[in-house]
Protein backbone atom coordinates (compact mmCIF):
# COMPACT_ATOMS: atom_id res chain seq x y z
CA UNK A 1 0.00 0.00 0.00
CA UNK A 2 1.78 3.12 -1.00
CA UNK A 3 1.87 5.90 1.81
CA UNK A 4 2.10 9.76 1.48
CA UNK A 5 3.87 11.33 4.08
CA UNK A 6 4.31 14.68 5.26
CA UNK A 7 6.09 15.94 8.34
CA UNK A 8 5.29 19.42 9.94
CA UNK A 9 8.54 20.17 11.92
CA UNK A 10 10.96 22.33 12.79
CA UNK A 11 14.63 22.03 11.88
CA UNK A 12 16.06 22.68 15.27
CA UNK A 13 13.36 21.18 17.76
CA UNK A 14 15.08 18.06 19.46
CA UNK A 15 11.87 16.12 18.69
CA UNK A 16 11.38 16.90 15.29
CA UNK A 17 14.93 15.25 14.51
CA UNK A 18 13.86 12.45 16.44
CA UNK A 19 11.32 12.04 13.66
CA UNK A 20 13.13 12.91 10.74
CA UNK A 21 16.35 10.37 11.98
CA UNK A 22 13.78 7.42 12.22
CA UNK A 23 12.13 7.77 9.10
CA UNK A 24 15.45 7.97 7.52
CA UNK A 25 16.82 4.86 9.82
CA UNK A 26 13.60 3.07 8.10
CA UNK A 27 14.11 4.29 4.72
CA UNK A 28 10.72 5.90 4.68
CA UNK A 29 10.32 8.82 2.56
CA UNK A 30 8.58 11.83 3.30
CA UNK A 31 8.30 15.85 2.45
CA UNK A 32 9.05 17.77 4.91
CA UNK A 33 7.24 21.22 6.03
CA UNK A 34 9.19 23.74 7.76
CA UNK A 35 7.06 25.03 10.90
CA UNK A 36 7.37 28.34 12.87
CA UNK A 37 5.42 26.81 15.68
CA UNK A 38 5.85 29.67 18.22
CA UNK A 39 4.06 32.23 15.64
CA UNK A 40 1.22 29.61 16.65
CA UNK A 41 -0.04 29.04 12.53
CA UNK A 42 -3.38 27.97 12.33
CA UNK A 43 -2.15 25.43 9.96
CA UNK A 44 -0.64 23.24 12.32
CA UNK A 45 -3.18 24.08 15.00
CA UNK A 46 -5.59 22.42 12.93
CA UNK A 47 -3.29 19.16 13.02
CA UNK A 48 -2.41 19.55 16.76
CA UNK A 49 -4.44 21.03 19.24
CA UNK A 50 -1.24 21.93 21.50
CA UNK A 51 0.62 23.70 18.82
CA UNK A 52 3.47 21.81 18.58
CA UNK A 53 5.93 19.89 16.75
CA UNK A 54 6.28 17.45 15.03
CA UNK A 55 3.36 16.50 13.40
CA UNK A 56 3.30 13.45 10.74
CA UNK A 57 0.42 13.40 8.13
CA UNK A 58 0.15 10.11 6.27
CA UNK A 59 -2.09 9.58 3.43
CA UNK A 60 -3.20 5.93 1.62
CA UNK A 61 -5.91 4.51 -0.23
CA UNK A 62 -7.51 3.80 3.65
CA UNK A 63 -7.37 7.34 4.76
CA UNK A 64 -5.43 9.98 6.26
CA UNK A 65 -3.50 9.13 9.88
CA UNK A 66 -2.29 12.71 11.96
CA UNK A 67 -0.24 11.86 14.10
CA UNK A 68 1.04 14.44 16.92
CA UNK A 69 4.36 14.68 18.77
CA UNK A 70 7.29 12.71 18.83
CA UNK A 71 6.59 9.85 21.21
CA UNK A 72 2.82 9.14 19.29
CA UNK A 73 4.92 9.35 15.75
CA UNK A 74 7.87 6.98 17.26
CA UNK A 75 5.55 4.12 18.13
CA UNK A 76 3.43 4.64 15.21
CA UNK A 77 6.37 4.40 12.71
CA UNK A 78 7.94 0.91 15.05
CA UNK A 79 5.02 -0.65 14.90
CA UNK A 80 3.93 -0.38 11.39
CA UNK A 81 7.53 -0.13 9.96
CA UNK A 82 8.53 -3.07 12.36
CA UNK A 83 12.30 -3.35 10.45
CA UNK A 84 14.81 -2.44 10.92
CA UNK A 85 13.33 -2.48 14.95
CA UNK A 86 14.66 0.67 16.76
CA UNK A 87 13.62 -0.81 20.01
CA UNK A 88 15.42 -3.78 20.63
CA UNK A 89 14.80 -7.63 20.04
CA UNK A 90 15.61 -8.33 23.43
CA UNK A 91 12.67 -7.41 26.49
CA UNK A 92 15.78 -6.05 28.59
CA UNK A 93 17.09 -3.57 25.42
CA UNK A 94 13.73 -2.85 24.80
CA UNK A 95 13.14 -1.85 28.25
CA UNK A 96 16.52 0.09 28.61
CA UNK A 97 15.76 2.18 25.52
CA UNK A 98 12.24 3.42 26.12
CA UNK A 99 14.09 4.42 29.95
CA UNK A 100 16.27 6.32 28.34
CA UNK A 101 14.24 7.91 25.46
CA UNK A 102 12.10 9.22 28.38
CA UNK A 103 15.49 10.09 30.21
CA UNK A 104 16.48 12.72 27.65
CA UNK A 105 13.17 13.56 26.28
CA UNK A 106 12.11 14.45 29.91
CA UNK A 107 15.13 14.68 32.32
CA UNK A 108 17.68 16.13 29.79
CA UNK A 109 15.28 18.12 28.19
CA UNK A 110 13.82 20.44 31.37
CA UNK A 111 17.99 20.37 32.84
CA UNK A 112 19.65 21.23 29.59
CA UNK A 113 17.62 21.83 26.90
CA UNK A 114 15.33 24.25 29.10
CA UNK A 115 18.43 26.43 30.51
CA UNK A 116 20.62 26.39 27.17
CA UNK A 117 18.51 26.24 24.23
CA UNK A 118 15.70 28.43 25.62
CA UNK A 119 18.63 31.04 26.10
CA UNK A 120 20.39 30.62 22.76
CA UNK A 121 17.77 29.49 20.51
CA UNK A 122 14.28 30.00 21.57
CA UNK A 123 14.67 33.99 23.14
CA UNK A 124 16.46 34.72 19.77
CA UNK A 125 13.53 33.39 17.68
CA UNK A 126 10.35 35.24 20.10
CA UNK A 127 12.31 38.09 20.69
CA UNK A 128 12.50 37.55 24.56
CA UNK A 129 15.51 39.47 24.68
CA UNK A 130 19.77 39.06 25.63
CA UNK A 131 20.71 35.28 26.91
CA UNK A 132 20.91 34.75 30.84
CA UNK A 133 24.58 33.78 31.38
CA UNK A 134 23.32 32.32 34.52
CA UNK A 135 21.17 30.09 33.36
CA UNK A 136 23.55 29.38 30.72
CA UNK A 137 26.33 28.23 33.22
CA UNK A 138 23.68 26.33 34.57
CA UNK A 139 22.74 24.28 31.87
CA UNK A 140 26.23 23.56 30.72
CA UNK A 141 27.04 22.49 33.96
CA UNK A 142 23.73 19.82 33.76
CA UNK A 143 24.87 19.29 30.47
CA UNK A 144 28.31 18.01 31.39
CA UNK A 145 26.59 15.94 34.03
CA UNK A 146 24.49 14.33 31.56
CA UNK A 147 27.39 13.58 29.26
CA UNK A 148 28.89 11.94 32.23
CA UNK A 149 26.45 9.73 32.61
CA UNK A 150 26.61 8.29 28.45
CA UNK A 151 30.01 7.91 29.63
CA UNK A 152 29.49 5.30 32.01
CA UNK A 153 26.68 3.95 29.88
CA UNK A 154 28.81 3.57 26.66
CA UNK A 155 32.09 1.96 28.31
CA UNK A 156 30.17 -1.21 28.84
CA UNK A 157 28.19 -1.00 25.73
CA UNK A 158 28.16 -0.51 21.54
CA UNK A 159 24.71 1.90 22.10
CA UNK A 160 23.43 3.04 24.70
CA UNK A 161 20.98 0.39 25.12
CA UNK A 162 22.89 -2.26 24.16
CA UNK A 163 24.39 -4.05 21.49
CA UNK A 164 22.24 -2.24 18.42
CA UNK A 165 21.33 0.83 17.90
CA UNK A 166 18.06 2.05 19.19
CA UNK A 167 15.75 4.43 20.13
CA UNK A 168 17.68 5.42 23.09
CA UNK A 169 20.31 6.64 20.55
CA UNK A 170 17.97 8.25 18.17
CA UNK A 171 16.59 10.31 21.04
CA UNK A 172 19.91 11.52 22.67
CA UNK A 173 21.67 12.00 19.50
CA UNK A 174 18.95 14.61 18.71
CA UNK A 175 18.30 16.66 21.55
CA UNK A 176 22.95 16.42 21.62
CA UNK A 177 23.03 17.54 17.84
CA UNK A 178 21.08 20.76 18.50
CA UNK A 179 23.26 21.65 21.67
CA UNK A 180 26.22 20.69 19.27
CA UNK A 181 24.69 23.46 16.63
CA UNK A 182 25.82 25.81 19.05
CA UNK A 183 28.79 24.46 19.92
CA UNK A 184 28.46 24.17 23.37
CA UNK A 185 29.49 20.01 23.59
CA UNK A 186 32.50 19.87 25.59
CA UNK A 187 33.71 17.05 22.98
CA UNK A 188 37.35 16.56 24.19
CA UNK A 189 36.33 15.67 28.03
CA UNK A 190 34.01 12.48 26.94
CA UNK A 191 35.98 10.06 24.45
CA UNK A 192 33.59 7.67 24.91
CA UNK A 193 30.27 9.71 24.01
CA UNK A 194 32.37 11.46 20.87
CA UNK A 195 32.70 8.33 19.69
CA UNK A 196 29.60 7.17 19.97
CA UNK A 197 27.91 10.87 18.31
CA UNK A 198 30.69 9.71 15.20
CA UNK A 199 28.94 6.29 14.95
CA UNK A 200 25.56 7.54 14.94
CA UNK A 201 26.67 10.98 13.02
CA UNK A 202 28.06 8.96 9.91
CA UNK A 203 24.62 7.12 9.49
CA UNK A 204 22.73 8.05 6.19
CA UNK A 205 19.68 9.30 8.65
CA UNK A 206 21.67 11.62 9.79
CA UNK A 207 23.06 13.80 7.06
CA UNK A 208 20.13 15.88 6.37
CA UNK A 209 20.50 17.20 10.23
CA UNK A 210 23.78 18.46 9.02
CA UNK A 211 22.58 20.60 6.62
CA UNK A 212 20.05 22.15 8.46
CA UNK A 213 20.61 25.77 8.80
CA UNK A 214 18.31 28.78 10.37
CA UNK A 215 18.81 32.55 9.23
CA UNK A 216 21.02 33.97 11.77
CA UNK A 217 21.82 31.85 13.56
CA UNK A 218 24.81 29.86 12.18
CA UNK A 219 26.27 26.50 13.48
CA UNK A 220 29.51 25.59 15.23
CA UNK A 221 32.50 25.12 12.40
CA UNK A 222 32.62 21.60 13.33
CA UNK A 223 29.30 20.62 13.39
CA UNK A 224 28.90 18.72 10.14
CA UNK A 225 32.11 17.92 9.83
CA UNK A 226 32.33 13.81 10.62
CA UNK A 227 35.74 13.63 11.49
CA UNK A 228 36.53 16.94 14.30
Amino acid sequence: MAVERTLHHFPLDPASRQVRLVLGEKRLAFSDVVTRFWERPESLSRLNPSGLTPVLVEKSSEGELVLCENRAILEHLEEAYPEPPLLGREAAERAEARRLVQWFDRKFDYEVNGLLLHEKLEKRLMALGAPDLANMRHGREALRAHLGYMEGLLSTRDWLAGRRISLADIAASAHISVIDYFGDIPWRDFAAVKTWYMKIKSRPCFRPLLTDRWPGLAPAGHYDDLDW
